[in-house]
């Protein structure tokens, strides 16, 4: 299904998964599978539909689109497009750039309550003593009773409070771009931080990256956090002003978890490295066991809507 077949009047769709892997495509579609390779399996120019390589890095998954001058939709693998919409106007005219909310929502909402509890109870320092081979025993804070302000409360925001729940946390706060009343209960705005953030003891962050949300979490931000909090991001590493967030940490005020950082990736001899209070992990709230069986069924989905010309999902910009 990879050929390159000049004369088929199907329209073609370049996936990073192979075409053969995904029951019950499309046979409208012709497919070839592009990984982020450096040889193209067809001319760019024939690609209707294109699947970008997931967590290849913005060189990789934009290289091809000047060449694409027939594409019709960009398909992301990620929920975050912050590195596609620039290209956006560079598209022919009615491409869509859809992102993939809901595909992370599960792996992401695990490694934030998992970020949370290691945090609060130190695994890490654990983990350190038991490199040493030494017994240090202690009494560190649970999540139970504790006030959780989730920021960025779309998808993968109620997917963490839906993890919170068995945990017995005093309250559960939702903050996005605009009010509204969720399943749970109501959804402040961004613009009532000020007043919520001295409650709470853990704040997540979920939010995408916009021009809005650059640098949201500042000097400002984590002055009006409590003594001791917890500060997750499983958002992007733009999000926080890592200046600002170092200070804190340094003077032992408060605590942080940070699947993301800014820089991305964190080069050796940062000093978030070795700040105090800090858990890093390397940007894996989405690659895990959860990721491919979403991954294909929002392919699938997506081109079925495509080969029938139905609406597609999670358009989230079209070139004029």
């Amino acid at each position: 299904m990879s050929a390159d077949h000049s004369g088929s009047q199907r329209p073609l769709a370049w996936l990073p998964i192979r075409p053969e892997e995904i029951d019950g495509l499309p046979e409208a579609l012709e497919y070839a599978y592009w990984d982020g390779g450096p040889d193209f399996p067809t001319d760019p120019a024939r690609c209707a539909f294109y699947g970008i390589p997931y967590m290849k890095g913005a060189a990789v998954e934009t290289r091809p689109l000047p060449a694409m001058t027939g594409v019709r939709v960009v398909q992301a693998l990620t929920a975050g497009v912050d590195d596609l919409l620039p290209e956006v106007g560079r598209l022919p005219s009615g491409a869509r750039l859809c992102n993939a909310r809901g595909l992370h929502d599960a792996s992401t909402a695990e490694l934030a309550l998992t970020l949370v509890l290691a945090s609060l109870r130190d695994v890490p320092g654990f983990v350190r003593a038991q490199d040493a081979g030494e017994w240090r025993p202690s009494f560190r804070p649970a999540l139970a009773d504790k006030s959780v302000l989730v920021v960025g409360y779309g998808s993968i925001g109620a997917a963490i409070e839906d993890r919170l729940v068995p945990f017995e946390c005093a309250r559960v706060v939702r903050v996005a771009r605009s009010p509204r009343t969720a399943a749970r209960g109501p959804v402040h705005p961004v613009t009532a931080l000020p007043e919520l953030l001295p409650d709470a003891d853990v704040v997540i962050l979920a939010t995408p990256l916009t021009p809005e949300t650059t640098g949201l979490v500042d000097a400002a931000f984590l002055a009006r956090m409590k003594d001791g909090a917890l500060l997750v991001n499983v958002a992007r590493g733009k999000v926080v002003d890592t200046g600002a967030l170092l200070t804190e940490l340094e003077s032992g005020r408060l605590l942080a978890a940070l699947d993301v950082t800014d820089p991305e990736p964190l080069p050796a001899g940062h000093p978030l490295w070795k700040a105090p209070g800090v858990l890093v992990t390397p940007h894996v709230g989405g690659p895990s066991s959860a990721f491919l069986p979403r991954a294909k069924a929002l392919l699938r989905d997506q081109l079925t809507r495509f080969a029938l010309d139905e609406p597609l999902r999670n358009v989230v910009a079209t070139a004029v």
